[in-house]
């Protein structure tokens, strides 16, 4: 069955935690859109300077979670600090949970789940040095190159990226999950 995949992010997302991926969804077959608040490219930040920019698919606005079968947050630093403030970004993820579609973060990509109010009580992991912030939301933070807990797959950082990639395939392949908001 052919799924449909949503990769939300914007200016400074962490290149290799975009496009591999975006990669690894693709050769499942499946469609892995790049959606962003901006239109046209959006920037990579790869590891210390900026890297390549990617054609955005569908622009925010325009972007609904009822056409598609999941969500993957991105992260790098810049990235999820901008879409943790933007109000469309993050009625866009609580969709995707209200929904009980799965959702895999990386990095700092759980940045963003903390705005939207989406982790307290579940088990997480992330890079390290936001892991206070998750577990002063209300997460249970585990230092593993992944965790998941009900639909929703993190990953550290772009060395767990094969470990995070095979859960994310296994998650997006199964059935809806239970509602969490």
């Amino acid at each position: 069955m052919n799924k449909k995949i949503a990769i939300l992010s914007t200016h400074g997302f962490e290149e290799s935690e975009l496009e591999s991926p975006k990669k690894h969804l693709e050769k499942q077959g499946w469609t892995a859109d790049i959606v962003s608040p901006e239109a046209g490219t959006i920037k990579s930040w790869a590891e210390k300077n900026w890297g390549k920019e990617f054609p955005v698919d569908v622009v925010l606005k325009d972007a609904s979670a009822d056409d598609y079968d999941a969500l993957v947050l991105p992260g790098g630093v810049i990235n999820p600090d901008q879409l943790r403030t933007n109000k469309a970004a993050l009625d866009f993820i609580k969709a995707f949970f209200k929904a009980g579609k799965p959702v895999a973060a990386i990095c700092h990509g759980p940045q963003t789940l903390i705005s939207a109010g989406l982790v307290k009580g579940r088990k997480m992991t992330s890079v390290k040095s936001i892991s206070i912030d998750l577990v002063n939301a209300g997460a249970e933070w585990s230092d593993e190159e992944v965790v998941v807990d009900n639909g929703l797959v993190t990953s550290r950082t772009p060395k767990d990226l094969p470990a995070f990639n095979k859960k994310m395939v296994e998650e997006f392949s199964e059935a809806r999950h239970h509602s969490v908001v």
